[in-house]
C-alpha cells in the first residue's frame, strides 16, 4: 500500500487560480492548468463518460492512467469538494455528476461534518473533521490493501507532505505563469532530500515530475 498524490502545477508552483466567477466557478485559468490532462482519453472516459476513444494518447494519458490506477481510498479537502462554493446547500453532492470518477470511498476534510453520500459507480462520500494522520488511518482501514490517494487541494497535499505521510508524489508542470493563488512548495524548504526524482517531458510540453520516498 502507498500514500500517493497528483497535482497540476504552473510553472511557478501555484495549483489553484484566482480569477473564479460565479459563472466560471474554477476560472479561465483552470482550463490553461489543466488543458492537457483534461485531454486525455483517460479523462474523457473516466471523467466525462466518452466512449468514443476520442483524447489523447501520449505521456500525458500514461500519467492520468496512473492517476486512477490500484487506488482504493481517496482523501480531499473541503474546497475539492465544492463546500467552499456550496456551504450551505445541503443538496450538494460535488462537481462530478452522478458517477464520479473515484469508485472508492473518499473522505472529505471539513471542519462540518454531514452525512455520507452514496453515489453511482462505488464512489462514496464521506465526511470528516480530522488531523491528516487520523483521516489517513481512516482511509488506510477502507482502501483494502489498495493504495490511498490524497487528491487535493494544494494545501492538503502540502499538509499531508510536511507531515512525512506521502511516499509518491506527482506534479504535472504546466509551462504558464499565473501568479498567484496557492503554491504548493511554500514551506516545503529541501522537501526533495527525502525523495528520488525524476522527471518526463510529455508531448504536450507538461512536465511530470515524480518524487519517491527514499524510506
Amino acid at each position: 500500500m502507498s500514500v500517493r498524490a497528483d497535482l497540476n502545477i504552473s510553472l511557478d508552483g501555484y495549483a489553484t487560480t484566482t480569477d473564479q466567477t460565479p459563472e466560471h466557478p474554477f476560472g479561465h485559468d483552470w482550463g490553461r492548468l489543466v488543458g492537457a490532462y483534461a485531454g486525455t482519453r483517460t479523462f474523457r472516459e473516466r471523467v466525462l463518460h466518452d466512449k468514443t476513444g476520442a483524447g489523447t494518447t501520449g505521456v500525458d494519458d500514461r500519467y492520468a492512467k496512473g492517476y486512477f490506477a490500484d487506488v482504493g481510498a481517496e482523501i480531499m479537502g473541503a474546497g475539492m469538494f465544492g463546500l467552499h462554493n456550496f456551504p450551505d446547500d445541503p443538496n450538494w453532492r460535488g462537481w462530478w455528476g452522478d458517477e464520479p470518477p473515484f469508485r472508492a470511498p473518499v473522505f472529505v476534510l471539513t471542519h462540518s461534518e454531514r452525512p455520507p453520500i452514496e453515489m453511482a459507480g462505488g464512489t462514496t462520500f464521506e465526511f470528516l473533521a480530522a488531523a491528516p494522520v487520523d483521516a489517513l488511518a481512516r482511509a488506510r482501514d477502507a482502501a483494502g490493501g489498495k493504495d490511498v490517494r490524497i487528491g487535493g487541494g494544494a494545501t492538503v497535499v502540502r499538509d499531508f507532505l510536511k507531515a512525512g505521510l506521502i511516499d509518491q508524489l506527482h506534479v504535472a508542470i504546466t509551462p504558464i505563469l499565473l501568479g498567484r493563488g496557492i503554491r504548493l512548495w511554500d514551506d516545503l524548504r529541501e522537501l526533495e532530500s527525502d525523495y528520488a526524482v525524476s522527471s518526463e517531458v510529455a508531448e504536450s510540453g507538461i512536465i511530470h515530475v515524480t518524487f519517491r520516498s527514499k524510506s
